[in-house]
């Protein structure tokens, strides 16, 4: 598996949100030490330093799914602030955790109902260090 990149606030503010989640019992132990792991595992940057290409918290990415031929965006946020409509996708979510600190031309191989495909990461509509939101 590839390594990735997160930076220093998301980094914390992921484990946070695994931990109190873990703890309050919104997500199951096994689940949430399975993310703490990949946590762990990823290479931390401060916030200005991260490139503009890797998908931060907020971004909001567009991916092409091979399966379908079809691209969709999605914006990556904090378990309170999904919204499938809005196409908010929570980062505890497989597609969320499988995309976070990855950078636009990555593909990720996918489950899906018809069996496994390929997600690329086509580009990074909004991220935020690349704006100078580095508080979201």
């Amino acid at each position: 598996m590839k390594k990735v990149t997160l930076t220093k606030n998301d980094y914390t503010r992921i484990y946070k949100a695994i931990t109190d989640a873990k703890n309050s019992k919104t997500i199951n132990s096994n689940e949430a030490e399975k993310l703490l792991s990949e946590l762990s595992k990823a290479e931390i940057v401060p916030s200005e330093k991260i490139d503009k290409d890797v998908v931060t918290m907020n971004s909001e990415v567009k991916l092409f799914f091979e399966n379908t031929q079809k691209e969709q965006s999605f914006k990556i946020v904090y378990p309170q602030d999904a919204n499938l409509k809005e196409n908010k996708i929570s980062i505890f979510s497989p597609i969320a955790t499988a995309l976070i600190g990855y950078k636009i031309g990555d593909e990720i191989e996918w489950i899906v109902p018809g069996g496994k495909t390929k997600i690329k990461i086509v580009d990074l509509i909004y991220q935020p260090e690349a704006a100078g939101d580095f508080d979201l």
